[in-house]
């Protein structure tokens, strides 16, 4: 089901006028597209097409809902020809909101979703409307590339909720031009409606959604070329995200997200591709914690319609694997692929039958947390792979490095990923362990189970979601850690346990699985709460250093710091508050979640250091 309220989905749909519609691509990028035609035939004798500062380019490919623990990725060919064998893969990459709207808010503007209050995909916790309020149209990444000169271009899916009602109430800022994807058509992959600049959007019927999206994303770069600045390009395509008809919806009903739809020329491919068959497959015992732990094991008739659905979402990625290369060839054309850094990643991750889950995202299992991140450009170590912990709010003051501009901003609750050899190298050492995890409002399956049918109506069904949690890797640990608002807890070693089906938290359920952790859990959990405390609602330079906060001194850096003998009588006497809900809300609402000041060890040395 989409997880958006049916009120707003039926104001849409009801205010929807008849939108124009065309056989091929927005008129007004043919000219562009003729400009970029003529401009690569001369591209050999114009080397002076970089960047006129010689300052790189920077192309984006963002993906909508791409999964990495289900190898998608291994099925883009052309995505490891062009971006993963030339460049650099960070394998431990994560969004810290598994969800639409909120990710891609906290990726553009470097902040945790507890710091822009953009926390659902609709309002009123979330959408375009939302980031409109919190103010963000004027501090958000294409606004800041602008102020340091570059030309910022933009096609496909911004943010949810951003509609053919108010696509120019206001308009989003920061983009020298533009072509979005417009609710409620964003998600149909055969008649999905795009708006260019200024201009009435425009119904592209019978088309399909990525081969549109790509001739734009072409014509942009064309433009860019032209623009005679260096530029950044954005192509934002909802592949593999569920096909969404908002014609199916009826008020008071709820509406279904369907089985991707991929082009008609990939339809055949893949043909014996299932759902990985990991331990945390449709297990036998449950798993997790809060209404996950509930769920029944999913039938034989589930399963196939699953492996249906995961073989489609892998089709439609061909159509991006095919963007990729037309970007790639493109760029190499006009003679600046070496001066442009080509980032590929997605917007948060993806979950099909693991602990019993129908398809869908917003848990914190790393299905739907840990996600795709590749770059290739200037310097970056190519064909390499590495294990530093970067995130979506990374990302913003990354890309403004890149591009000499703001990169030292106080808001920013991120830091810039190192991307040649030397920063990688020094960053196993030095970089933070840990990324914050959080999520707000009801989990809403996908596809057409999980859910009842009611004499052929939808029943809308979404458990309270909302949590808090950590993600913390380092040379002697590998851990997940999560507070629910029902105030449960979850722990998983996943040095042991990689794919979290053993909660070791302590509890006094029978029959818990056996644990073959070697973690002493009584030293470690005060530590992990601790340092919950910090990072669930921390902002600027305390997300990126939260240990500071605890031990302003700044003698501890890391988990394993923490866990001196120096400090058990500090964390083990309850001189922190827990972290804890009053109330399970949908959005971010702070009287509900409990103590928000962590304790500090500096204040209490005397009393507590041994």
């Amino acid at each position: 089901m989409v997880h958006c309220r049916p009120h707003e989905l039926s104001m849409i749909i009801a205010n929807t006028k008849a939108l124009p519609t065309t056989n091929r691509y927005s008129a007004t990028l043919l000219p562009a597209f003729a400009l970029g035609l003529a401009s690569i035939a001369t591209a050999k004798q114009s080397s002076s097409q970089e960047g006129r500062d010689g300052r790189p380019n920077i192309v984006v490919v963002l993906t909508d809902d791409q999964d990495l623990h289900m190898q998608s990725v291994d099925f883009m060919p052309l995505l490891k020809k062009h971006i993963t064998d030339h460049g650099t893969n960070f394998k431990r990459h994560y969004c810290t909101t598994a969800i639409c709207c909120p990710s891609r808010v906290t990726l553009w503007t470097g902040r945790n979703a507890h710091n822009t209050n953009v926390t659902d995909v609709a309002p009123p916790y979330g959408g375009y409307p939302k980031f409109i309020s919190e103010g963000f149209n004027s501090a958000y990444l294409p606004v800041w590339l602008q102020d340091a000169g570059y030309s910022t271009y933009y096609t496909g899916k911004l943010f949810n909720q951003h509609t053919v009602e108010n696509w120019n109430s206001p308009h989003p800022a920061g983009w020298t031009s533009s072509d979005f994807l417009l609710d409620p058509f964003t998600y149909r992959y055969l008649n999905a409606t795009f708006q260019r600049n200024e201009d009435p959007p425009v119904s592209h019927e019978g088309e399909y959604s990525t081969d549109v999206l790509a001739e734009k994303a072409y014509g942009l770069l064309d433009e860019g070329v032209q623009s005679k600045k260096p530029f950044f390009l954005v192509a934002a395509p909802i592949a593999p995200h569920s096909n969404v008809d908002p014609t199916s919806f009826k008020p008071g009903e709820g509406i279904l997200m369907t089985t991707p739809i991929p082009a008609e020329r990939h339809k055949h491919l893949f043909p014996d591709a299932k759902v990985p068959r990991n331990a945390n497959f449709n297990p036998d015992k449950p798993s997790g914690a809060s209404w996950v732990k509930h769920l029944t094991q999913l039938t034989d008739e589930v399963i196939e319609y699953n492996d249906d659905f995961y073989r489609a979402r892998l089709q439609t990625l061909q159509a991006v694997d095919e963007l990729i290369e037309g970007l790639v060839k493109r760029l190499s054309d006009y003679g600046i692929l070496d001066n442009t850094y080509f980032i590929y990643s997605t917007d948060n991750g993806y979950h099909i039958s693991q602990h019993r889950l129908n398809p869908g995202k917003e848990c914190g299992f790393e299905e739907d947390i840990n996600i795709p991140l590749i770059i290739r450009g200037p310097g970056v170590p190519k064909g390499e792979e590495t294990n530093i912990v970067t995130a979506h709010i990374d990302l913003a003051p990354t890309i403004l490095k890149i591009a000499n501009g703001d990169w030292k901003r106080n808001d920013f609750d991120g830091s810039p990923i190192p991307l040649e050899p030397k920063g990688l190298k020094a960053a196993e050492k030095t970089r933070q362990e840990h990324v914050n995890v959080e999520f707000w409002g009801q989990s809403i399956p996908e596809g057409i189970h999980g859910f009842s049918l009611d004499d052929g109506k939808i029943v809308y069904y979404g458990a309270n979601n909302t949590y808090k949690a950590l993600r913390l890797i380092g040379e002697k640990y590998n851990l997940y850690y999560s507070v629910w608002c029902t105030n449960e807890h979850e722990l998983y070693d996943l040095t042991v346990d990689p794919y979290q089906t053993n909660n070791i938290y302590p509890s006094d359920e029978v029959n818990l699985p056996t644990s073959n952790t070697k973690l002493n859990l009584t030293k470690l959990i005060p530590r992990l709460d601790a340092l919950l405390m910090v990072t669930k609602s921390c902002k600027g330079r305390t997300c990126v250093e939260p240990w500071s906060v605890i031990h302003p001194d700044g003698d501890v850096k890391t988990l394993d710091d923490a866990l001196s003998p120096r400090f058990d009588t500090f964390y083990t006497e309850e001189l922190a508050d827990r972290v804890k809900f009053t109330k399970c809300e949908l959005g971010y609402i702070v009287d509900s979640e409990g103590p928000q000041d962590a304790a500090v060890f500096g204040e209490a040395r005397e009393m507590w250091e041994l």
